[in-house]
């Protein structure tokens, strides 16, 4: 089977947790934990840190990750809706005023080890 190792880089500081979720369809994409095939927490390190997901079926995946500073689970904003902690997705896809596309945000998953950056915002 097929490997993904994601490097969440430009981490603000060494606080909290980084959390993923790793979609195969837009359906939840990028807000629904429920709908993601994979989810994972991972431990800061040098203000960068590392995943490796195995066993993944060749296709489009895209991925949603939060600098979770404080631990609490979600990403923490301010009253106008605006993310107080890093963020980013795969592709380093943008949207305007709202999370990118599924589309936009996919990448393809081929044979073998795959590997992607991802630079928070």
């Amino acid at each position: 089977m097929n490997t993904l190792t994601i490097s969440v880089q430009k981490i603000k500081n060494e606080q909290g947790v980084v959390r993923v979720l790793l979609f195969d369809q837009a359906s939840g994409w990028p807000d629904d934990p429920s709908k993601a095939i994979h989810q994972a927490t991972l431990k800061i390190e040098k203000n960068q840190a590392v995943y490796t997901f195995d066993n993944l079926p060749m296709g489009s995946y895209a991925i949603a990750v939060i600098h979770d500073s404080k631990n609490i689970g979600k990403l923490r904003t301010n009253m106008l809706g605006i993310p107080l902690d890093g963020y980013g997705f795969s592709n380093n896809a943008i949207g305007t005023f709202a999370p990118p596309s599924f589309e936009k945000a996919a990448i393809n998953i081929q044979q073998g080890v795959n590997s992607h950056t991802i630079v928070l915002r």
